[in-house]
């Protein structure tokens, strides 16, 4: 027998940024039998307002009292009609357990921001993008977060559900080793932005592991907004051909990052704005855990999608997301601007990466792919490759490319690294591309584009260019589609890291 009140609870001052509701208590549930003596489930209702201008975070405490078996939540609000131009209602939802809210804690159980309307945890299960465990006694907390709300306001409605009885035992989980059999020292191809069913993708692991393999990935990375139950879910899908790493896409109200390689189980909070200063000690704990800090799409038109962090902590940065857009543009040349200050010797460069950030059909899994010099196939190797920025990035794994600059003694400088020449020395760029038809290679410098030459219609040659370190702090190379948007270049089919040249 189902036990339901409807309760309609006010809002109690909390920090900056966050609402604390009062408490849904189930106090004394557990000592009301169902009519043939036995305690099966207690159900609370709760409905409230919330005003334009919410606070991000509006937290719902539940009283779990003791014998709790599984708890389960759903939740509702409205979406009343608004002007065009502005936004609607939108509420994403997420769960900490007894141990508590604090950022960065331990009390992190799941987070499907608004990809379901209902989930559940319990000790040997859990809902996709939150993590099984026992249902432990003391107060638990609902996360709603109001990502836009409408001039009405918001009515929402969070119905939660208390199962009793044996608890269950909990899965060890097993999650992916840190190396594959890989080709030893070799170019490596990867994809390390993807979402599955444990945040808002539409694919499971197993769909997205098989659509990697077709797409001649080596490596992937599994990286869920806010979450970390995906790293468990690979089990069987890696093999000598795949390594799977583990990560996150920190979803915060001013940019997404990508922490990429962390430790398995290894969460990292989200919840915090430009304004509070607090990124630096975010950054700092992904590289604790041991992953790369990589800025996700930062001029996407998505709300809060746009990156406002700066780069001073990032260890590289996707300038390419998905199909080749205009805001991917937008973003290469800022990139591309960064540059100069490493070629006068100023400080360390940051390396471009691209991903799919793939989530469902028809977004296709290695579209684009960065494809690494690596020693081997581990994590340490993949990640080692990325800082050093041996790196370019290709539309699929069709294209194949080589990229070098060569002084007139021999010298000889590959992507990522510096030609140490007098600044008056010829060097010379050479470009050899394949699996490119009806492209335009393009080779790039601190003065912009300096030099295009079409390849055959077969989309395999081989591109040379003469410059010296005087007139070229670096050169980069791109393999551009034929134009579609009027005053832009091309599609990109492929782009390399620079080769700097001279001697800083």
């Amino acid at each position: 027998m189902e036990r339901r009140d409807v309760l309609r609870l006010t809002a109690v001052a909390g920090a900056a940024g966050v609402l604390t509701l009062d408490t849904v208590n189930f106090a004394g549930a557990a000592d009301r039998p169902d009519g043939d003596g036995s305690r099966r489930e207690e159900t609370r209702t709760v409905r409230g307002h919330l005003p334009t201008g919410a606070p991000d975070y509006v937290y719902l405490p539940v009283d779990v009292p003791d014998g709790v078996r599984e708890l389960a939540v759903s939740y509702t609000y409205d979406k009343p009609a608004v002007p065009a131009g502005t936004n609607g209602n939108a509420c994403d939802i997420g769960l900490f357990d007894q141990r508590g809210t604090t950022p960065g804690g331990s009390g992190f159980r799941g987070w499907s921001g608004g990809a379901r309307t209902e989930f559940f945890v319990r000790a040997d299960d859990a809902t996709p993008g939150y993590l099984p465990g026992p249902v432990g006694p003391g107060i638990w907390h609902i996360a709603l977060g109001p990502y836009t709300v409408a001039p009405q306001g918001m009515d929402y409605e969070v119905t939660v559900t208390l199962r009793y009885g044996a608890p269950g035992e909990a899965p060890k989980p097993v999650y992916p080793p840190q190396r594959a059999k890989g080709r030893g020292r070799a170019w490596y191809r990867g994809d390390s932005h993807l979402h599955s069913i444990h945040s808002d993708g539409k694919r499971t692991p197993a769909e997205i592991a098989a659509l990697a393999r077709a797409a001649g990935l080596d490596f992937l990375t599994t990286t869920e907004h806010n979450t970390t139950s995906a790293h468990r879910a690979w089990e069987g899908l890696w093999g000598d051909d795949l390594l799977i790493l583990t990560g996150e896409e920190i979803t915060t109200r001013n940019g997404h990052v990508v922490a990429m390689g962390t430790d398995p189980g290894v969460f990292i909070d989200w919840r915090y704005r430009a304004r509070d200063n607090a990124f630096g000690r975010y950054a700092r704990a992904i590289r604790r855990a041991g992953g790369l800090v990589v800025p996700a799409h930062p001029h996407a038109t998505c709300i809060g999608c746009n990156w406002k962090f700066g780069l001073n902590e990032a260890d590289a940065v996707e300038v390419w997301n998905g199909p080749y857009t205009p805001d991917d543009e937008v973003t290469l040349a800022e990139w591309d601007n960064t540059l100069v200050a490493h070629a006068q010797g100023r400080g360390d460069w940051l390396p471009a990466v691209g991903h799919s950030d793939a989530h469902r059909d028809p977004d296709v899994v290695g579209l684009p792919q960065t494809v690494v010099l690596a020693d081997d196939l581990s994590r340490q190797a993949i990640q080692s490759g990325i800082r050093a920025g041996r790196v370019w990035i290709a539309e699929s794994a069709e294209v194949a490319l080589a990229f070098s600059v060569t002084g007139g003694r021999g010298e000889h400088a590959g992507i990522g690294e510096r030609l140490r020449v007098d600044r008056a020395s010829p060097v010379t760029a050479r470009l050899e591309v394949s699996g490119a038809p009806g492209c335009t290679v393009r080779f790039v410098t601190d003065q912009g584009l300096r030099y295009t030459a079409a390849l055959p219609a077969s989309g395999a040659g081989t591109v040379s260019w003469v410059t010296t370190p005087d007139n070229a702090a670096y050169v980069r190379a791109e393999v551009r589609h034929p134009a579609t948007t009027e005053g832009l270049p091309g599609p990109m089919a492929a782009l390399t890291n620079p080769v700097f040249l001279g001697r800083p």
